[in-house]
């Protein structure tokens, strides 16, 4: 059965990834290095790496279902649910492990809508969620940290530390919004009890802390147009798979 999408035409690229040709040539050459094509027990892939990459991106580009999106590529349904358990994995960002001097950083976390009920739960937005606490660096915007997913009551303030984001980041300058109260972190100024407003150069700080803090809302929005971000069927891990693989393409999108 033949593919209709292909990597070796290069046009297809660019929609189903969110990356240019050569972003794109750049993570398989990565992959590469890290082993995601070397040689294995039993039948070999039916597709080349830069192909199942593709079909792994656009998996989580279109949020079609495996049944939809086998025929495509030319593969069986579950070729292409192997294809995505194996690179899945193997496309997830690789959280920065040190900061240099003077780097500030900005958490917000966000919902996924997740249709596994073991690992979401019932969030503000009354669908069944899972939170992730994203970290971008302020400057280049790039996403350097994303905490492992929680169920979606859970508070910001709390999913700070449970998620691990916290322990990434250290003692790093970071910036957050009103709900990360008690964290330590650089949040916005808040009325006393009693006063009835703020001082004019707590004002303008608020004013400027909420510019900056907003390229974090930016980043999200732009990571949502991978559509499996705002329907996720996948189970147990596969949510924490896309979502770090989708912080990487993201990364690989902004910076060329």
């Amino acid at each position: 059965m033949a593919g209709v999408i292909t990597a070796s035409e290069p046009s297809w690229i660019a929609p189903f990834t969110g990356l240019s040709p050569r972003a794109f040539g750049k993570l398989v050459t990565v992959l590469r290095r890290d082993g995601a094509d070397a040689v294995r027990k039993g039948r070999p892939w039916s597709l080349p790496l830069e192909d199942r990459a593709l079909l792994v991106a656009a998996y989580w580009r279109t949020n079609l279902t495996i049944r939809q999106l086998a025929p495509l590529f030319g593969v069986s349904k579950s070729a292409t649910g192997r294809i995505i358990d194996h690179l899945g994995p193997m496309l997830a960002l690789r959280p920065r492990k040190r900061f240099a001097k003077g780097t500030v950083l900005i958490v917000d976390g966000t919902l996924v809508p997740t249709r596994d009920h073991i690992v979401a739960e019932q969030s503000k937005n009354y669908r069944y969620s899972t939170a992730h606490q994203v970290v971008i660096d302020a400057d280049t915007r790039l996403v350097v940290v994303v905490g492992r997913p929680l169920p979606g009551n859970r508070h910001d303030s709390r999913g700070w530390e449970e998620s691990g984001a916290k322990a990434a980041v250290g003692n790093t300058t970071t910036i957050a919004d009103g709900g990360y109260q008690g964290t330590g972190l650089v949040i916005p100024h808040r009325k006393a009890k009693g006063q009835a407003e703020l001082p004019d150069w707590k004002e303008e700080h608020n004013r400027s802390h909420k510019q900056v803090r907003a390229r974090v809302e930016h980043v999200f929005a732009r990571m949502k147009t991978w559509k499996i971000l705002r329907d996720c069927r996948l189970k147990g891990d596969g949510v924490h798979h896309a979502m770090l693989g989708i912080a990487r393409m993201h990364n690989l999108a902004l910076a060329g």
